[in-house]
């Protein structure tokens, strides 16, 4: 065999031929054509195609409800429960029927018409998702927080989509999507919902305060408290400070339907100023006590920023008690208001936003009266009436001593001499007093005595304790009489229109 030369080359293969590979090409090219074709002149979605859920709404509504308008109402969260009572009761005929939707996470972000018809997911009836709602201080609810009502309204067949809040995805609001047949049985529905919920509503007659929330102040969230029990001979004022404020609170109101039909205003506002612990707010839980069946919106320190949502609030539950205490402490403080004024603006803005045949009363308590006279006095008939409630004089401090030392084992000398010597003082002070004498005692694994009373008490009034007298006393010098001075002539009557501040007494 002889061997290939080096130089010498192989011989090459032939090309191949690029014809097949432009046929196949082609051909690819025109099958997606084809396909495209196909994809965007497909007709659109029958209402076949409607979702397992949209499927039943249709057959509910007996119609395409695409063609049909979806009205959405919007309300806080506390109205949740105020809606699901309401949806329950226009069910109670039988005539409702409640649905959840299974398809997983997305739905909570979708709208009632994408959860009945939609391409890509086929949402379906499925477990309905509750809520536990407060209804008072110790009841609560569990009402629907998503969930679809079908129900006949008038006889009209209505689909409704109920939506609790979900701050942690940004929606504050809780909500209901109606779909109904025609725009005039929305209209009927809706008319009677919201009369329902006002009717039914868990806020009614409760007593209630506004905070912030977790997820920031600008959604106010409404907490349940105790009615306030707090009789007559718990205060220590004199009769007429007394019975002027109960007038104006109290038997005003009872008296809404003459004063109403006569066009009188019912609309009022209560001052209640003075040094701290002379019994400001337990004036305010007496009132609390003398009201039952009137709701009442509590606000204090910085949850008075929530003002506007609180006189919404007693507009709605009217009869209706807005309390604001210690209003001086925020009454300058632009950083909790709303659009730059004042707390103290925004509050008698809100006053000024309620009609004057509205069965509403407006509480302020203060410390510092002088913070807010000069609005007050810019701003006239806001405020009806301003009751002052000084530190106690001596005959008041004797009452006060007696009614914290009840039940105690003091006599009536050691309470009265103690009375005596704690010029200055205030109730708060009294109520600390008796239960350190006895914790001195219990300390000692013996009964209290008047020792007791008389040791604790120079211990309180020494020097050494300056500071908790101050705290107790409010910071007002002993043997003054803890009025305020009210400008150089002392009280006045503010000119332009209905608030007089004088001494209406009292202790």
């Amino acid at each position: 065999m002889t061997p290939m030369n080096s130089n010498t080359s192989a011989p090459s293969a032939p090309a191949p031929s690029d014809e097949s590979g432009d046929d196949e090409i082609v051909e690819f090219v025109d099958l997606f054509r084809r396909f495209l074709a196909e994809v965007v002149n497909r007709p659109r979605a029958s209402p076949a195609e409607s979702t397992p859920l949209g499927a039943l709404v249709m057959e509910h509504l007996g119609e395409d409800f695409r063609g049909l308008p979806v009205i959405t109402e919007s309300m806080p969260p506390h109205r949740l429960a105020d809606a699901d009572l309401a949806l329950d009761a226009m069910s109670a005929s039988g005539s409702g029927r409640l649905l959840g939707v299974d398809g997983g996470q997305a739905r909570g972000h979708m709208a009632f018409i994408d959860l009945l018809v939609n391409p890509h997911q086929a949402f379906s009836p499925g477990p309905v998702d509750y809520v536990t709602t407060a209804t008072g201080p110790s009841t609560e609810r569990r009402s629907v927080a998503f969930g679809v009502r079908l129900l006949v309204h008038d006889g009209s067949p209505v689909a409704v989509l109920q939506r609790g809040s979900a701050p942690e995805h940004g929606r504050d609001d809780a909500r209901l999507e109606i779909i109904a047949s025609t725009p005039s049985v929305a209209d009927t529905f809706l008319a009677d919902l919201r009369r329902l919920m006002l009717e039914l509503s868990v806020l009614r007659g409760k007593v209630v305060t506004i905070g912030g929330t977790q997820f920031g102040r600008a959604m106010g969230m409404t907490t349940f408290v105790e009615r306030p029990e707090v009789a007559e001979d718990q205060l220590v004022l004199e009769p007429e400070t007394l019975e002027s404020v109960v007038r104006h609170v109290v038997d005003l109101g009872d008296q809404r339907n003459v004063l109403r039909g006569l066009g009188l205003h019912l609309k009022r506002g209560l001052l209640l100023y003075g040094p701290p612990g002379t019994g400001k707010t337990l004036t305010v839980r007496h009132l609390l006590s003398r009201t039952p069946g009137t709701t009442a919106v509590l606000l204090n320190g910085p949850s008075i920023g929530f003002i506007s949502m609180a006189a919404e609030i007693a507009r709605a539950m009217q009869p209706a008690i807005v309390v604001l205490e210690d209003v001086d402490l925020v009454a300058n403080d632009r950083s909790i208001a709303v659009r730059g004024n004042s707390v103290l603006f925004t509050i008698l803005d809100a006053l000024d936003g309620l009609e004057g045949d509205a069965d509403v009363t407006f509480i302020l308590t203060t410390n510092r009266v002088e913070v807010l006279e000069r609005a007050l006095a810019d701003r006239p008939g806001r405020i009806d009436l301003a009751a002052e409630i000084p530190l106690p004089d001596q005959t008041a401090r004797r009452r006060l001593f007696r009614l914290y030392g009840r039940g105690l084992p003091f006599s009536e000398r050691a309470l009265e001499a103690a009375a005596d010597r704690a010029e200055g003082t205030t109730g708060s002070f009294a109520k600390e007093l008796m239960r350190r004498a006895v914790l001195t005692a219990a300390v000692a694994s013996r009964p209290a005595v008047d020792d007791d009373l008389s040791s604790t008490l120079e211990t309180l009034l020494s020097d050494r304790s300056d500071l908790t007298r101050k705290l107790l006393v409010g910071g007002v010098p002993a043997g003054t009489d803890g009025r305020h001075p009210m400008g150089p002539g002392g009280p006045v009557q503010m000119e332009g229109g209905g608030i007089s501040f004088g001494y209406i007494g009292g202790a």
